[in-house]
């Protein structure tokens, strides 16, 4: 019988030989072929609707990715390495324009540059959204089939819960009754660290602030509880190794990478709208462009950044802005590129009186190298460990007298819905200052959940290898500097909790002289980053200023639709690849019932 680290290898091995078969490194291979629908991007979105188009075997799809199909390369694989992926080879490389909310600082803003999209690069963080979120969505697209009621199957078709890989009995850290047979393993961190209990044990000091949560995807996210992770056998579970891994093997199925989408294009017209079935592509930006044409529908999967950016350079955007650049507008729609939002992020450090901290692992090559020994061997060890071992998502107390202080209505979706996240990590954490040399440290990142502030994607020429311009005006407004704020004094709360009495020593660096609130705001705004969420620049909506109706088909056009975060009307509370992934089983049960294929799912 195989040892489980010959059934990973051998499991592995497969999924790579399927990839050898059928994923193309170019598209000179594909020019002559006939597809019902292309695909765009191959991240949560695309990877879903290839998947589940494919299914029907009279159905023929094309995916076409713009960076390389390396998904299983080793420092994808490795959970810890997250970070060592942004400015790599696997990321887009883009910067955001100077952000005012951030004392006009430019910061990096990674986004996926491989087969998997940003699941491939992201710290694997698994969350459904809320109640309340899915409701909105409901309200102001006029969908019911947005809600949560409604979602419910789909949301039942994604993630399947597996064992965390040290095999640590899981009793009390998730609910099982709340998680089917999907197609995303999941898993509980199979890793401890030594903050684990005082983290459960201030949910027991401080139970009204601070309450446990048991399964944060029960729809209600309220309280403190363990990370669910996309993480099956201490390695990266991706949209590429669950959904397309399916899938790679069938026949009417084509994937090709390192082809980059410049364009789509009109092939006709109906009911005097554009007929947007065309796709041009190219590996350099001195071409050559090849085209291909689906019968049936074009997909835009390419992300919240190169969604809008294809859009655009396609003609489909504010006319007056197009005409700037050149571009001839074939559907004048001011909303393309409009309304981007993220969650701003802002990391918050103390040192600690522990010697058993992640950061020696950061600092000690030969630390490093036996963990990756290690996870070599069973996929186990601190190598295995994603973002962290627990969330905690919060609401702010009072918060309609809190909001109307500031003169606005509160932002939130509703009462199973946070304002603020907080993620405490055993270790040092900052994306504006290096590991010290020397010290442990303990760090609660904070995260503005329902952030008000809306920024835009832009182009920066008519060149489609020119980077877009990217603002997703973090901290923008002086609402979600407030809620930024209110989500740094409870983790100094948090911390004041009898659990942490012998472990901490004090706060280091700026943030310990971030005293007053004036003080306070100007260190959030001089060390704030992004959590990399971005949604909403293509989003559907009711009325015919949105973008996108709410079957995800962009407006005045026909046979082009968009399927990724960029259709979120509103940023969920909680990290976006499990929302994203949500959203394209729904949107593949819709393009499915327009192509007359029955799948057995209600809901419409």
């Amino acid at each position: 019988m195989l040892g489980f680290g010959e059934r990973l290898l051998l499991s592995l091995a497969l999924i790579a030989a399927h990839a050898v078969a059928t994923v193309f490194e170019g598209p000179t291979d594909i020019l002559n072929n006939i597809y019902d629908i292309i695909v765009v991007g191959g991240g949560a979105g695309g990877a879903v609707m290839a998947s589940r188009l494919s299914e029907d075997p009279g159905t023929r799809v094309l995916l076409i990715e713009a960076g390389s199909g390396d998904f299983l390369n080793l420092n994808i694989s490795i959970p810890a390495r997250a970070e060592s992926l942004v400015r790599s080879a696997f990321d887009w490389n883009f910067t955001t324009t100077p952000q005012e909310g951030l004392n006009n600082r430019q910061i990096l803003y990674p986004r996926g540059f491989v087969l998997g999209g940003s699941t491939a690069i992201n710290i694997m963080a698994y969350c459904r959204g809320t109640v309340d979120d899915y409701d909105r969505w409901a309200r102001v697209t006029g969908d019911e089939g947005w809600s949560w009621k409604s979602l419910s199957p789909y949301i039942l078709k994604v993630d399947r819960m597996t064992a965390p890989v040290d095999h640590h009995n899981t009793s009390g850290q998730f609910d099982p009754t709340l998680h089917d047979d999907g197609l995303v393993p999941i898993s509980v961190e199979g890793f401890p660290l030594g903050t684990d209990s005082r983290v459960i044990e201030t949910t027991q000091d401080l139970p009204d602030q601070f309450p446990f949560n048991l399964d944060y995807n029960s729809g209600d996210t309220i309280g403190f509880g363990w990370i669910q992770s996309t993480i099956q056998h201490g390695r990266r579970v991706s949209a590429a190794t669950s959904y397309l891994a399916v899938a790679l093997d069938r026949t009417n199925l084509d994937v090709v990478v390192n082809t980059r989408v410049t364009k789509v294009f009109p092939v006709g017209r109906e009911q005097g709208k554009p007929v947007f079935r065309g796709v041009q592509m190219a590996q350099a930006a001195e071409g050559p462009f090849y085209t291909l044409t689906a019968s049936k529908e074009v997909i835009l999967s390419a992300g919240s950044t190169n969604t809008p950016h294809i859009l655009l350079l396609s003609g489909i955007g504010d006319s007056q802005y197009l005409s700037t650049l050149g571009i001839e507008t074939i559907v004048d729609l001011p909303s393309v590129g409009q309304s981007l939002h993220d969650h701003p992020f802002l990391a918050n450090t103390w040192t600690v009186n522990s010697n058993n901290t992640v950061d020696d692992l950061n600092r000690n090559a030969t630390l490093a190298a036996e963990a990756l020994s290690l996870w070599q061997a069973n996929g186990s060890g601190p190598y295995s460990l994603g973002g962290s071992t627990q969330f905690g998502w919060l609401r702010i107390p009072e918060a309609e007298t809190f909001f109307q202080g500031l003169g606005v209505d509160d932002p939130n979706a509703g009462p199973t819905s946070a304002h603020f996240e907080h993620i405490p990590t055993n270790g040092f954490i900052s994306t504006t200052e290096a590991l010290p040399a020397e010290g442990h440290f303990f760090a609660i990142s904070v995260g503005v959940v329902s952030p008000t502030a809306r920024g835009n994607i832009s182009l920066h020429s008519a060149d489609p290898f020119d980077a877009p311009l990217i603002n997703p005006a973090l901290l923008g407004n002086a609402v979600d500097l407030a809620i930024m704020r209110e989500g740094v004094k409870a983790a100094r709360a948090f911390v004041k909790a009898p659990a942490w009495s012998d472990y901490l020593i004090s706060e280091f660096g700026d943030f310990a002289n971030a005293t007053t609130d004036a003080a306070l705001d100007a260190y959030i705004r001089n060390n704030a980053d992004t959590f990399d969420h971005p949604v909403g620049s293509v989003a559907m909506g009711k009325d015919g200023s949105a973008a996108l109706t709410p079957d995800l088909k962009v407006r005045g056009t026909v046979g082009l639709r968009v399927v990724d975060a960029s259709a979120f009307p509103f940023i969920p509370s909680g990290h976006t690849q499990g929302p994203t992934y949500i959203l394209a089983e729904r949107a593949a049960h819709l393009v499915r019932a327009d192509l007359g294929i029955w799948d057995g799912l209600l809901g419409g």
